[in-house]
């Protein structure tokens, strides 16, 4: 916020020139300081206001308790896995990034792999160079009335997608998010994930990496292809799983592949580097001179309305409001993202519907950044550029039907405030309040009263309401050395159905997810993280 005090911000990482320069035009005190290593950003980092990174700074929770004085973080990007986001919002620093200045270079970098896979540029370039003359060793073919099959519609697919429509290719879609509109506008078929697989000449990813989404290509979704697809994925090391891609091109099942993301970076040692029918770059999505000036000059404008007058634009960890409602309004606003994340982890399908409600003394303030911050939440785990600002935005472009009401206090609670989310097939909801200590809290899961913190490792089952379940489960989690912070229990009236909210030390594995549902009891379990 506005201060007495000059601002001082620190450039760690490399960045276009222009930021420095655009920072100075404000007014900014700026240092360049790129490639220190961690001491040496703890040494220094108290002295600044706003960091302004790429993805080699590492701000974690040592980095930020060093951080006294810092009051925002800015991505020149879109991903902020680098940043501790539960540390900078304990911290009050607010986090943002750039999430679109990458889209339009990112969307060339996977149509230009689809023309080099196509042709088989590179290998015909390495042996031409070598003088060799292989002309009938490389015969390739166009993309012209080939279907283009994307999965993950959002800005960067959509842009890829536009691309493919001007090379006149057949463009299918698969996004549980994308609404029938929007595919309209597109120009693009939206078809279940299933179909696209049977059709797709080339598949192109560009959805973010989540639990149902990682390792989604492997043996299983190869097998539904047809013989000869061609594979890029520019999106998310780990998307596809690399020694079944390798299989799979051996037999000639996949034709081609062209990867820019491996599920360990630095690829140094990767079992596709060699192959003939793969084309490999490293990490070059957003390598663009326009793209790195164009979020070099974002984050610099970003960071230095901040500073300078309290606007928040594109913030990660927090809603767009103003400095004189911040105080009073930031529990709830960790309420409301708290709230949308809890529902927003539980589904996989695509929303149709998100519905949220305000009771008592919450109606009073500003509910459309709550709204923000509940959509954000709702929408994050399926959504990685997903912010506070572009969520309402996102959700409409999605068709999903957001709604809000008011209404005066009722029951024990003076204030509360409901989400309530629908997919095709299934409802979730959940209520919470702020209680008078300012901590949030968990009030009611699926119309189930019960009061309850959320912390970083949360496991959530419902499970048939009959005697040694607890036992069960504790003896499950005890054998797996994870320990119980907090153990909330909850059922419906008829007692048919109960629920149970655990509160652990450590992140619950898969395996352990997996061997939880095995329990004769349970219904439904989750882990979720906040």
């Amino acid at each position: 916020m506005s201060d007495t005090k000059t601002p001082r911000v620190l450039i760690s990482d490399k960045m276009s020139p222009l930021a420095e320069a655009k920072f100075k035009e404000h007014g900014i005190d700026v240092d360049y300081k790129p490639g220190m290593s961690k001491e040496e950003l703890i040494a220094c980092i108290g002295d600044y206001n706003g960091l302004a990174i790429r993805s080699a700074t590492r701000p974690d929770a040592d980095v930020l308790a060093a951080a006294k004085n810092l009051k925002v973080i800015g991505r020149a990007g879109i991903g902020v896995d680098n940043v501790d986001l539960n540390a900078a919002s304990g911290n009050g620093t607010i986090v943002m990034n750039t999430p679109f200045g990458n889209s339009i270079t990112t969307a060339e970098h996977a149509i230009t792999l689809m023309l080099a896979l196509a042709r088989q540029i590179p290998a015909a370039d390495a042996s031409t160079q070598a003088s060799k003359w292989e002309k009938s060793r490389f015969m390739g073919t166009e993309v012209t009335h080939k279907t283009f099959a994307v999965i993950g519609c959002g800005n960067i697919g959509g842009n890829a997608a536009a691309r493919a429509k001007g090379l006149q290719m057949k463009v299918i879609a698969f996004d549980p998010f994308l609404s029938q509109e929007r595919a309209a506008n597109l120009g693009v078929e939206k078809v279940e994930l299933d179909e696209l697989y049977k059709r797709a000449d080339f598949i192109s990813l560009h959805t973010p990496k989540t639990e149902k989404t990682d390792g989604m290509i492997n043996a299983q979704a190869f097998a539904k292809m047809k013989d000869g697809v061609r594979i890029i994925n520019c999106a998310r090391g780990g998307l596809i799983v690399e020694a079944d891609l390798k299989v799979a091109l051996e037999s000639g099942k996949v034709g081609g592949a062209a990867l820019d993301v491996y599920e360990v970076e630095p690829a140094k040692d990767n079992p596709l580097f060699g192959m003939e029918n793969v084309i490999c770059t490293p990490h070059l999505g957003a390598s663009t001179l326009e793209a790195q000036e164009n979020v070099a000059l974002q984050v610099a404008e970003q960071l230095s309305d901040y500073l300078l007058t309290g606007a928040i634009t594109n913030a990660i960890n927090f809603p767009s409001i103003t400095a004189e409602e911040a105080p009073k309004l930031k529990p709830f606003v960790t309420l409301a993202d708290q709230l949308g994340s809890f529902v927003g982890q539980l589904v996989d399908d695509g929303l149709t519907r998100i519905h949220i409600e305000y009771a008592g003394d919450i109606c009073d303030l500003n509910t459309k950044a709550l709204t923000s911050a509940a959509l954000a939440g709702v929408l994050r785990p399926m959504l990685d550029d997903i912010n506070m600002i572009s969520a309402p935005v996102l959700a409409k472009d999605r068709g999903i039907n957001v709604e809000v009401t008011t209404r005066d206090q009722e029951g024990a609670y003076g204030n509360y405030m409901r989400i309530v989310i629908e997919t095709k097939d299934e409802k979730r909801s959940v209520a919470g309040t702020v209680f008078a200590d300012g901590q949030p809290r968990i009030i009611q899961i699926k119309g189930i009263n019960m009061e309850a913190k959320l912390g970083p490792h949360m496991l959530y089952t419902v499970n048939h309401d009959k005697p040694g379940y607890i036992g069960a489960i504790g003896e499950l989690l005890g054998g797996a050395d994870l320990n119980i912070a907090t153990f909330h229990l909850g059922r419906n009236k008829d007692q048919s159905e109960a629920i149970a909210l655990i509160k652990l030390d450590d992140e619950v594995t898969l395996d352990i997810i997996r061997q939880v549902r095995d329990l004769g009891q349970v219904k439904f379990a989750k882990r979720l993280s906040f």
